[in-house]
């Protein structure tokens, strides 16, 4: 991203929540979303949006890259024939692909560039370097270029986000006609995110995307009106579904998921859905024996609830995230430990009842977790931390935002966890410069978040350079991080990344 005290423009930002508009294309690309990745990487991907030289500096020395050098790289605005003024981004050109695309002869240069321009041997490297909002541009430029660009491995990890109004032209006669999802299918798009659809949406969706019977593993509903009829019949129709996620889904009901859910389904994840309570647990405990994941929030959830999983499941569940689950209790955290004993990840984020006695029964049952989220649980104190710092010796990741009562004590028990690779403090409003010095003696660990700690000093942080191994640093909100700090870090940790 650009440093604005250098004076350079911002550039154009993907929005936070991870989401690429892309634009409007008749051959189905719509003007779907595209997101990917953890909030980590979101970061990452906030980068200048201009589209660089064909050929750049670092690239055109690259040994490893069967690529002739140029003497004067080719922009892609002079392939695609597109005048742009300077500092103009090509990300942001409105192209259809129904305007006419110039073909190799037509682009202008000597005919070694223009045949540079479209080997396919060089473009099938070059396109690894760029952004999925990038790419679906390159894919304007040419028909060359968009042969090459729509080969899947392109789009690996992808998700197209459709809401309901881009899937549908209005014709002249003021009729809808389902747009087409060709362009997806020639992709291999495997997952799919339908933003407030309808039963009948739904429905068009599988008759229209030629992927949906078998070819479609994921599917995700959000703020749709999907009633039981239309999750039953989404389920039985797209057989190859094992990853469902339904999130502000209010018109189904608990019913409905015993209609539709079946065993072929290893991850399930429901959210902010009304009718969702114990009796939507027993039935993802009764029909879903291969489940590896649950991702739930659901505020009438009890501790009964937890003692539903089977023997099968405690054998197969790996990760369980149960988020702002208010009714839960250290009594459903005993049931949990109990009904599934092999979990690698665990998150009570926002279960707010849960107590240090809670995280005792997860440290001395849970030997194998790798990753546990206790955000939002503000009677968690130092001595939670304690019982994880001597029963979970393969911990990997912790994050500890918004609990309050956590202090420097506390950091003095994580500091002899060796395996600890990713730790969140923030808004940690008790943690001092004293507790920071005892996170220096964690060689491990990779990712630091110390946002929002008020009594944080500049002398204190500047500590953290003797963690070389750091290769995330967030301080966003951290009245001690200065820009004499920010530069301070910028020439003693040039490894690692600094979120202002």
């Amino acid at each position: 991203m650009s440093n604005p005290r250098n004076g350079d423009t911002k550039p154009p930002c993907l929005p936070r929540n991870g989401l690429v508009k892309i634009p409007t294309q008749p051959n189905g690309l719509g003007s779907a979303s595209i997101t990917k990745g953890t909030p980590a990487v979101k970061n990452r991907l906030c980068q200048p949006s201009s589209v660089p030289a064909i050929l750049s500096p670092a690239l055109a020395h690259r040994s490893d890259l069967p690529i002739p050098s140029l003497a004067s790289p080719l922009s892609l605005a002079t392939l695609a024939g597109v005048s742009t003024p300077p500092g103009t981004s090509l990300v942001g050109l409105n192209t259809s692909e129904s305007s006419e695309q110039p073909s190799p002869e037509r682009l202008p240069g000597s005919p070694s560039e223009r045949q540079l321009a479209v080997d396919e041997k060089i473009l099938n490297r070059l396109f690894w370097y760029f952004s999925a909002c990038e790419k679906c541009v390159l894919a304007q430029v040419c028909k060359a270029w968009r042969r090459v660009l729509y080969q899947p491995k392109f789009w690996v990890g992808l998700t197209p986000v459709l809401h309901t109004k881009e899937l549908y032209n209005v014709l002249p006669g003021g009729e809808k006609e389902f747009v087409s999802l060709q362009g997806f299918a020639i992709r291999g798009f495997d997952g799919f995110c339908l933003v407030g659809v309808s039963d009948l949406d739904i429905c068009e969706f599988i008759d229209n995307y030629p992927l949906s019977k078998k070819g479609v593993k994921s599917m995700s509903l959000k703020r749709s009106t999907i009633t039981d009829a239309g999750l039953e019949v989404m389920l039985e129709q797209m057989q190859g579904v094992v990853r469902l996620e339904l999130s502000g889904c209010n018109d189904f009901t608990e019913a409905g998921l015993w209609s539709s859910l079946n065993a072929r389904i290893t991850a399930l994840s429901v959210s902010d859905c009304i009718n969702v309570a114990d009796d939507a647990i027993a039935a993802i405990s009764q029909l879903l024996p291969n489940l590896t994941e649950l991702n739930l929030q659901a505020y009438h959830v009890t501790d009964t609830a937890l003692a539903y999983f089977t023997a099968k499941q405690g054998y197969t569940t790996h990760t369980l995230r149960l988020n702002s689950c208010w009714e839960i209790t250290n009594h459903g955290v005993v049931n949990m430990v109990h009904s599934l004993p092999n979990l690698s990840v665990l998150s009570l984020s926002g279960c707010s009842k849960v107590t240090d006695d809670g995280v005792e029964l997860v440290a001395e049952n849970l030997r194998k977790l790798r990753s546990l989220d206790l955000s939002w649980c503000p009677r968690i104190t130092d001595m939670a931390l304690e019982y994880i710092a001597c029963d979970l010796h393969k911990l990997e990741e912790l994050v500890l935002d918004r609990c309050v009562r956590i202090t420097d004590t506390g950091l003095s028990y994580l500091s002899t966890m060796s395996s600890l690779r990713s730790l969140y403090l923030r808004w940690c409003c008790q943690v001092q410069d004293f507790g920071l010095k005892h996170l220096l003696s964690m060689g491990s660990l990779r990712l630091l978040s110390l946002a929002g700690c008020p009594l944080l000093t500049t002398t204190g942080l500047s500590g953290l350079v003797q963690l070389q191994e750091l290769e995330e640093l967030e301080l966003t909100n951290c009245p001690g991080a200065t820009p004499e700090l920010f530069k301070y870090f910028s020439q003693h940790l040039p490894c690692c990344m600094v979120i202002e």
